[in-house]
C-alpha cells in the first residue's frame, strides 16, 4: 500500500471525524460520498454492507465504519489509520469543552446553537435513510425490502428489543446468503 493512498486514508477519516457533528449515523453518508462517489475505493453494495456490520456491531458506529473502511481498502494499517482519524477529533475537542464545561453549559449561543445542529443532525439521517433505503429497494429483491419494512414495524409500533431485531436480520440474511450460494452452486454460476 503506498504512502499517498494511506495518507490519504488517515487525512479524509480525520477530515470527517473533525467536521461532523450527531454521531455515527451523520458521517455514514459522508463516508460513503468520500470512498465511493469520490475516490472510487469502495462500491455501492460494499459500502452499504459495511454500514449494515457497523451498525450492528458493539461500539460507535462512526468508529465501527472507520474501522472497516480502512481493512477494507488496506488492510490492518488501513484500520488502524482510519481509527485514530475518526477518534482523535472528538477526543480533542471533549477535552477542550470539558476544560471549560461550566461556562458552555449557561452559555445561550452555544445553546441556540446546540438546538440548530439537532435539527441538521435530523435531516442528515433522513437522508440516510432515503438514500440507503433506496439503494436496497433497487435491488429488486423482496426479502431486503420485507426485512427493512418487518424491522421499521417491530421497532416504531410494537417496541421491538433493538438488539433482537438485529440478532433476527443477521440470521434471515446469514439464511439467505447460504441459500442464494446453494442456488449459484446448483446452476453452476459459483
Amino acid at each position: 500500500m503506498n504512502g499517498k493512498k494511506m495518507r490519504t486514508l488517515f487525512l479524509s477519516t480525520l477530515q470527517l471525524s473533525a467536521c461532523t457533528f450527531g454521531g455515527g449515523f451523520i458521517i455514514i453518508p459522508l463516508m460513503r460520498k468520500k470512498f465511493v462517489e469520490e475516490l472510487h475505493w469502495i462500491d455501492e453494495q460494499e459500502m452499504l454492507d459495511l454500514t449494515a456490520i457497523a451498525q450492528s456491531s458493539p461500539g460507535a458506529i462512526a468508529v465501527n465504519a472507520s474501522i472497516l473502511v480502512g481493512y477494507h481498502v488496506a488492510g490492518v494499517a488501513g484500520a488502524l489509520l482510519t481509527v485514530l482519524g475518526a477518534v482523535l477529533p472528538p477526543l480533542v475537542i471533549i477535552s477542550v469543552i470539558s476544560m471549560f464545561y461550566a461556562a458552555f453549559r449557561d452559555n445561550v449561543i452555544v445553546n441556540m446553537a446546540m438546538t440548530g445542529m439537532t435539527a441538521g443532525v435530523a435531516a442528515v439521517i433522513c437522508d440516510v435513510v432515503c438514500t440507503m433505503g433506496k439503494t436496497v429497494i433497487q435491488q429488486h429483491r423482496v426479502l431486503p425490502v420485507a426485512v427493512m419494512v418487518l424491522s421499521f414495524i417491530a421497532a416504531y409500533f410494537f417496541d421491538v428489543n433493538i438488539i433482537l431485531i438485529i440478532v433476527i436480520c443477521g440470521v434471515v440474511g446469514a439464511l439467505d446468503t447460504i441459500r442464494q450460494s446453494h442456488r449459484r452452486k446448483e446452476t453452476g454460476l459459483a
